[in-house]
């Protein structure tokens, strides 16, 4: 057993803050007041104590650190189910910015589930409840609940991303999907476009209803009515992009009026739609011009490449962070509750007038 208290909860193994503070001359109790709080280390012996860390390939454990100042610095997220690995990386990417972002406040990433089913959700509350964590950011979903639980009541700051659940009083992240398609749209119109195809994803989802709202703007603003869009698709989940795509395509062949123009609620779907439809002998974009949303670094090399809305996932990820560690610290600073950052088109060769 240690007989030193301070390092209580360390890995045995390896260097010990004990040898740091050694190494360092300096009590332990400075050397765990730099780690958890630096500011509270004068900069001179903050320096020698990093420099003594790092010669000895010390490393805190940060879960034992924060139990002992009773408050954990980890930050859970909470994914819609399972992680997919298809073209439109939106959660990875999401993932990948929340993560530097935590870091660099001094806090640790916790993947809290690969599903929503009951067992995941009691996982999540039970994280929640058990004092585990100190946040959650929740993505694209609704809140975890079971049994009359509700990680609303856990008495954790948190903050949805991807889902605007301003109205229920949670700070909320989100893009401008509606603004971003309409503007899409508007942009098929003024190259001459008329008749649309519209690539759907699941019935009620709360983008798939922003992004379609934005279709029927558009059209309403150019005086055309909303028969002028057939929808395809709506039966299956966004992990199932590919599929919808190639049904598209299938429903695309049946339709006597054939649309112009398609626009697609995700990457993935175009990429197959196109894929298939040129298969068919259809060329894109002299017989067919195509937008799709998330901006998936790979429509670059479709052929042809493929315009899409590029989705700020790295200034999503910073902002749901810092809404976060604010509520964390209580910050006084005034908080909106809906934050919408911009996505942007980028226009490539999918797109071209219609024939005559």
């Amino acid at each position: 057993m240690s007989k030193n208290k301070d390092v209580l909860g360390e890995e045995q193994s390896g260097p010990l803050m004990a040898d740091v503070a050694r190494l360092a001359g300096v009590a332990i109790s400075t050397v765990s007041r730099a780690l958890a709080n630096p500011g509270r280390v004068n900069e001179k012996t903050r320096q020698k104590i990093d420099a003594a860390a790092k010669q000895l390939g010390y490393t805190p454990n940060a879960m034992a650190r924060g139990l002992r100042v009773g408050k954990s610095n980890i930050i859970m997220i909470v994914l819609p189910g399972s992680l997919y690995y298809g073209a439109s990386q939106v959660i990875p990417q999401v993932l990948q910015s929340i993560n530097k972002s935590l870091i660099q406040g001094g806090y640790n990433l916790m993947i809290a589930n690969l599903d929503r089913d009951e067992a995941s959700e009691r996982h999540i509350l039970d994280l929640a409840f058990g004092g585990t964590v100190r946040g959650a950011i929740i993505l694209s979903s609704k809140l975890p609940e079971v049994d009359g639980r509700s990680l609303a009541s856990a008495g954790l700051p948190i903050v949805s991303m991807l889902l605007d659940m301003s109205e229920v009083g949670l700070p909320s992240v989100v893009t401008n999907d509606r603004e971003a398609i309409r503007e899409a749209t508007n942009d098929l119109l003024g190259l001459g476009h008329r008749r649309f195809l519209y690539l759907a994803g699941p019935q009620e989802n709360y983008h798939d209803v922003e992004r379609f709202a934005g279709v029927i703007e558009a059209l309403r603003g150019a005086g055309l009515p909303e028969s002028a869009v057939v929808r395809s698709g709506g039966r299956l989940d966004y992990q199932q992009g590919f599929n919808i795509g190639l049904e598209a395509a299938d429903d695309f062949g049946a339709l006597g009026d054939k649309p112009t123009a398609v626009i697609a609620t995700s990457d993935d779907m175009a990429i197959s739609f196109m894929s298939r439809i040129q298969s068919m002998g259809l060329k894109i974009p002299e017989d067919l011009s195509i937008v799709s949303f998330d901006g998936s670094p790979v429509c670059a090399f479709c052929s042809p490449p493929l315009s899409t809305i590029e989705q700020p996932m790295e200034e999503m990820g910073q902002t749901a962070v810092a809404l976060l560690l604010s509520a964390i610290d209580r910050s006084d600073k005034p908080r909106q509750l809906r934050n919408v950052i911009r996505s942007r088109l980028i226009v490539r060769a999918s797109m071209a007038t219609p024939k005559a």
